[in-house]
C-alpha cells in the first residue's frame, strides 16, 4: 500500500495509507447505486404518482428540459455535495472508510472539492474511469487528475489499531514523572508526537527526532534533562499519560 507523508500545521509529518484502487472503485459503485436509487424513486414518485409527466406533456421542449435538469441536479452534484458536507466523504466512501484529505495537512476546502468534481468529467465520465485509474496507478501519491488539481488524495481510515497507534503508554504503578509542564499538551499533540516519533525511529530519521524534541521544548517550555532526544520524548509521552490518567 502507498504511504502518504502529510506535513501538519505543527510542521510535523504524519504518515497515512492511501486508499486502494479496489476501495475507491467499490466506493464509486456504491455511490452509483445511491444515485440510481434516487433517479428511480424520483421518477416514479414525481412523474407517475404525482402526475408531473402529464404536466410535462403540455410544455414545450425547453421547459421539459429545464424541469428534468432541476430534478436531476443532485445526481450531477452528488460527490461535491457529500464531500463538502461529510468533510471528504461520500456515502460510498464512508461505508468503505476512506476519505479525501489535503496533502499539505490542512482540511480540504470547498474549492478543493470543486476541483475534484470538475475533473471527474475527464477522470471518470468521458473516459469511463480509464484516465482516473491510470493517474492513480502512475501517481506517487495515488492521485487522479482531480486530486492533483485540488492538492488532495484519498486515504484509508481502516488502520489496525493497537497501543502503538494510540497516545497510551505502558507505565508502571511506581512510575515517577519528570516533567510536570507536559500537561500543556493535549491529546492531539500527544498523538502527533507519538506517531511522528515511532515513524522516525522506524526509518532512523534522527534529524526528525531532533526537530520533534525542539518543537516539544518550544511548546511546553520543558528542557531536555536526559541529554538523549529519544529518551526525552519517551519520558514526555509517559509523563503525559501519567498526569492525564490522574486527572
Amino acid at each position: 500500500m502507498t504511504q502518504l507523508s502529510i506535513n501538519t500545521t505543527q510542521n510535523v509529518n504524519i504518515n497515512f495509507t492511501a486508499a486502494t484502487i479496489g476501495d475507491r472503485i467499490l466506493a464509486y459503485l456504491l455511490d452509483f447505486l445511491v444515485k440510481a436509487a434516487y433517479v428511480i424513486v424520483t421518477y416514479y414518485i414525481f412523474f407517475y404518482a404525482l402526475g408531473i409527466n402529464k404536466l410535462l406533456d403540455s410544455m414545450d421542449n425547453w421547459s421539459k428540459i429545464s424541469v428534468l435538469v432541476l430534478f436531476y441536479l443532485p445526481v450531477a452534484f452528488y460527490s461535491l455535495i457529500f464531500e463538502s458536507l461529510l468533510e471528504g466523504q461520500t456515502l460510498g466512501k464512508r461505508l468503505l472508510k476512506i476519505k479525501v484529505v489535503k496533502i499539505d495537512g490542512y482540511q480540504a476546502s470547498f474549492g478543493d472539492y470543486i476541483m475534484r468534481w470538475l475533473f471527474r468529467v475527464i477522470d471518470v465520465s468521458f473516459s469511463s474511469g480509464i484516465v482516473g485509474l491510470i493517474s492513480i496507478i502512475a501517481s506517487e501519491k495515488s492521485q487522479r487528475l482531480g486530486d492533483m488539481a485540488g492538492g488532495t488524495s484519498v486515504i484509508t481510515l481502516k488502520n489496525n489499531i493497537n497501543i502503538n497507534h494510540t497516545i497510551l503508554e505502558e507505565i508502571d504503578v511506581s512510575y515517577v514523572p519528570t516533567y510536570p509542564l507536559v500537561i500543556k499538551l493535549n491529546d492531539n499533540d500527544a498523538r502527533i508526537i507519538k506517531e511522528t516519533f515511532n515513524n522516525a525511529r522506524t526509518h532512523r530519521d534522527y534529524q526528525m527526532i531532533s526537530k520533534l524534541k525542539m518543537k516539544i521544548e518550544d511548546v511546553t517550555g520543558i528542557r531536555n534533562q536526559s541529554g538523549n532526544d529519544e529518551d526525552f520524548i519517551k519520558t514526555i509521552l509517559k509523563d503525559y499519560n501519567y498526569y492525564t490518567q490522574k486527572m
